[in-house]
């Protein structure tokens, strides 16, 4: 079973789907040649993908090309559908910090063919989060600076004001596509700065006020199969 904790009372919350948004700061958009999107892009991780604290993220056979994305995540208190944007803070238990892990060529492929980009973002090991800071401790989760750091040096850094579709807005918009559950997660889209980490690597991704994210990066033991 899949369940993340709150940092504070380390009491644990089960988590029922991993909802994600691409392109939402302007500046990685245009360092993956997108444009900034109109409308929040959304994909889903299985909860099979998280990975907590101090485990390994596992590089699969079919992958030779592992990139990070540092996000802050908003985790669901209660279920919800089609709620108002001004409402929306009554449904957020809290947030923490994660890693949208991507199988950069593996999701190369699916989007010269027009696929789904499901087996780049959903793998096993590719959702990292940290333990849940109740939203009560944050004053504005519209500014806390975010930042990864691979091996010691600083990969990703920025500051969740420049994110294009805010808390708010996030809780909104996906509940009127999916019923929220308490313990879902919604990660919130990456900065600019992604790039590519391999077996031995150390990751630290931090955000202010909610804490830091260790996990370290390995291969998977099977067989080299080639991208799928």
């Amino acid at each position: 079973m899949a369940i993340i904790r709150f940092r504070d009372s380390g009491k644990s919350i089960t988590v029922a789907k991993i909802l994600c948004l691409g392109s939402n700061y302007a500046e990685h958009a245009k360092e993956m040649k997108a444009e900034v999107p109109r409308a929040p892009v959304v994909f889903l991780k299985p909860a099979t993908a998280l990975l907590h604290d101090g485990e390994d993220v596992v590089l699969p056979p079919f992958s030779s090309e592992l990139h990070h994305e540092v996000e802050m995540v908003i985790v669901i208190g209660k279920e919800g559908k089609n709620i108002p944007v001004r409402a929306a803070y009554e449904y957020v238990a809290g947030y923490a910090v994660g890693l949208d892990m991507t199988l950069r060529d593996v999701q190369d492929q699916a989007k010269k063919k027009g696929l789904p980009w499901s087996v780049a973002k959903g793998f096993d090991t590719s959702a990292p989060v940290s333990t849940i800071v109740r939203k009560e401790l944050i004053d504005d989760p519209h500014n806390l600076d975010i930042s990864l750091k691979v091996n010691g040096q600083l990969r990703q850094h920025s500051n969740t004001s420049k994110m294009v579709f805010r808390v708010h807005d996030a809780v909104s918009y996906l509940s009127g596509v999916f019923t929220l559950e308490p313990g879902d997660l919604i990660f919130t889209g990456t900065p600019e700065g992604v790039g590519r980490v391999v077996p031995g690597d150390m990751l630290e991704a931090t955000l202010d006020k909610v804490g830091s994210l260790r996990v370290g990066i390995k291969q998977s033991p099977g067989e080299e199969r080639g991208i799928v």
